[in-house]
């Protein structure tokens, strides 16, 4: 499990905000923070956690150093004061949904669509590309296909860099959205890991229902009753876990 996903969305963020200061540009923005935190989990991956794998506990233990050793860089570089990425001016407003005659903003609209688009385009390449399915292999027997003749690691960091660019341009996302803080890293995380508990590890279908039942729980919660918030998003991850502990779509091991 690796724990420095939630400081790469915050770091790309922050690096984010400064393309934005330096080009005017969001879009620019939004790919150069991913390739930043990209190049930055490929360091890590080829680097310090290759040499740790198989090894789970230590694994953690060093994302997890890394994730704090990142956490006070951008502290440092940025200051601990909550900043907020402007939201392009294409994508500022609202639209009115037909039917319903909902009121929703354009940005929201675009953020439900680039997701649609990314689980569409992970989807087809784990499943539909020979690329997407040596790296499945790989992930249920690395001895195996690694005795092929297959660079399972070289797969491996490819796709660590992969997560690294999304959890980037998440950030940026993220920043447009809400705001910037040093610290929305660790929030980041337990919403994540809560994620994979209720969907289950090594299932995309899996991310995409724990994503949808933890926005919803947290977003209603939030709202009606904010004082109960956390108690009530944890409350579906223990249901789960003394009903199927390996998640909804997750693997018996």
């Amino acid at each position: 499990v690796n724990l420095t996903h939630g400081a790469f969305y915050m770091a790309g963020g922050f690096v984010g905000l400064s393309v934005l200061k330096f080009s005017g540009s969001w879009l620019l923005a939004l790919f150069l923070g991913g390739c930043f935190i990209a190049a930055l989990a490929l360091v890590e991956e080829k680097f310090i956690l290759r040499r740790a794998r198989g090894n789970d506990l230590i694994e953690t233990l060093i994302s997890l150093s890394v994730a704090i050793i990142i956490g006070d860089l951008v502290l440092v570089i940025w200051g601990g004061y909550p900043k907020t990425i402007e939201i392009p001016q294409a994508l500022t407003g609202a639209v009115t949904i037909p039917v319903i005659g909902l009121i929703y903003p354009v940005f929201r609209i675009f953020i439900l669509a680039l997701a649609m688009v990314i689980i569409g385009g992970l989807w087809l390449f784990l499943k539909r590309t020979s690329l997407g399915i040596t790296i499945r292999a790989g992930v249920d027997n690395f001895e195996m296909v690694s005795a092929l003749g297959i660079n399972v690691r070289r797969l491996f960091t490819i796709v660590f860099a992969l997560s690294g660019f999304l959890a980037g341009m998440a950030g940026v996302i993220g920043g447009t959205s809400m705001m910037l803080v040093v610290g929305e890293d660790w929030r980041i995380l337990t919403l994540t890991l809560i994620v994979i508990i209720i969907g289950g590890m090594g299932s995309l279908g899996g991310t995409i229902v724990g994503a949808l039942i933890t926005g919803l729980v947290y977003s209603f919660a939030t709202a009606y009753i904010p004082e109960f918030s956390l108690f009530i998003l944890f409350l579906p991850v223990a249901i789960i876990l003394s009903i199927r502990p390996q998640g909804l779509f997750g693997k018996e091991v």
